[in-house]
């Protein structure tokens, strides 16, 4: 019985520190076996932008998060939700609603058209071309960034990577029960991480962008709900007809169709 009283003494039965330490070292072995058994982050990242370029049709969901940080270091987080209708090679019908906006766009090829539902009002301006030029045209000229449209381009895998100085792929992750391949990708300014579904469909479930150069590294996550493909959308699903007694405005104030509550004015209470 000597052993049974040494053994309550010496504390057994509770982890000692040379048994968390042999514990810990066999759990980082077991996850670097799994990582050096997963695919190249690279690779699969390639595999997702392979099949989502290949589908001539589109039709998702999707929840939106952009997080802000506050002069006073607050960080708030602004949640919006969405869907996408897409038709390879110049036809999309996009909608978001959130706290602070109710917004539709348009694109039949021809023209682009963003309305407010909020605002009662709507922009329109040529855009012949394709998707592409139509996600650059509305970044670049108008100030207006759809969710996830980087993994909607004709070639998501040139766009995303484009800059990346480390990639790796950190293991399985699950997503609204759908296990994926958990990767992560580093810039000079941002850190990505993308979840892209196991299978024979590499659809892209996850992405969260964080800003390493803002204080506090807000984020910015879009999560894909459902995915859709093969279908044949109506022409008319893509063209814009004005509701009536709704304002055609200027192209400035597409400002006003942000995911985020307009600045408060100066000397306003908070």
């Amino acid at each position: 019985m000597r052993i049974g009283t040494e053994r309550i003494a010496s504390g057994a039965g509770r982890p000692s520190q040379a048994r968390v330490v042999v514990l810990a070292a066999a759990f980082a072995l077991i996850s670097q076996a799994a990582h050096a058994q997963s695919p190249d982050a690279k690779a699969v990242l390639k595999s997702m932008s392979d099949y989502v370029s290949s589908q001539n049709t589109i039709e998702l969901t999707y929840d939106s998060d952009i997080e802000v940080i506050t002069s006073d270091l607050e960080k708030l987080q602004f949640t919006s939700s969405g869907e996408v209708l897409l038709s390879r090679p110049d036809k999309l019908r996009a909608h978001r609603v959130g706290g602070y906006a109710d917004v539709e766009l348009f694109f039949n090829g021809k023209q682009a058209s963003i309305y407010g539902r909020n605002l009662d009002g709507y922009a329109q301006f040529d855009a012949t071309g394709t998707l592409d030029q139509l996600f650059e045209a509305l970044r670049t000229g108008h100030g207006v960034a759809l969710p996830g449209a980087d993994l909607l381009v004709s070639n998501p895998y040139d766009v995303l990577v484009a800059g990346v100085v480390e990639a790796n792929n950190i293991g399985r992750g699950v997503i609204d029960g759908v296990e994926c391949e958990h990767l992560a990708f580093r810039n000079f300014d941002t850190d990505w991480q993308l979840w892209v579904q196991l299978g024979d469909k590499p659809i892209p479930r996850k992405l969260v962008i964080t800003s390493k150069t803002l204080t506090g590294a807000p984020q910015y996550t879009i999560r894909v709900k459902s995915w859709k493909t093969g279908g044949t959308p109506a022409p008319a699903a893509f063209t814009f007809v004005p509701p009536t007694g709704a304002a055609k405005l200027g192209s400035d104030a597409l400002i006003q169709l942000d995911e985020l509550p307009p600045p408060a004015p100066a000397g306003a209470s908070k």
